[in-house]
């Protein structure tokens, strides 16, 4: 059964931190781009961060460049998104996503939302002013 779990959202104060986990299961991890999404109420959901199967080409989206850093663990089946010094408006549910990798540099060129076919239940993310 494919499976993506998010875990590791909670509430933090401005300026604080938060790791988010994705375990994965039921395909073949290491062959899949791999990108995490938010979607605040109100708002339509946004590409946040996104790595090759092999974890040798990221995407960011740019406001947030700097701040956060993906990462996988193949081994493990494992995506991670570590978030730094966050701000209220980075408060959404966030989502960890899949989708079958063409090459590393089309898994990063762009966030092709709708490409993505694998998603989890997501996990949600507040921070206080």
């Amino acid at each position: 059964q494919v499976r993506l779990l998010e875990s590791g959202g909670g509430s933090v104060q401005a300026g604080g931190s938060l790791r988010l986990t994705c375990a994965a299961s039921g395909y073949t991890f290491n062959r899949y781009c791999m990108a995490w999404f938010r979607q605040a109420p109100g708002k339509e959901r946004e590409g946040v961060a996104a790595i090759s199967a092999g974890g040798t080409m990221t995407l960011f989206a740019d406001s947030l460049k700097g701040r956060f850093t993906i990462s996988r663990d193949n081994a493990n089946d494992t995506l991670y998104l570590q978030m730094d010094s966050l701000r209220p408006e980075d408060s959404a549910m966030y989502y960890c996503a899949a989708r079958p990798q063409v090459s590393a540099r089309e898994c990063a060129a762009d966030f092709r939302m709708s490409e993505y076919r694998l998603w989890g239940q997501g996990t949600q993310v507040t921070v206080s002013s």
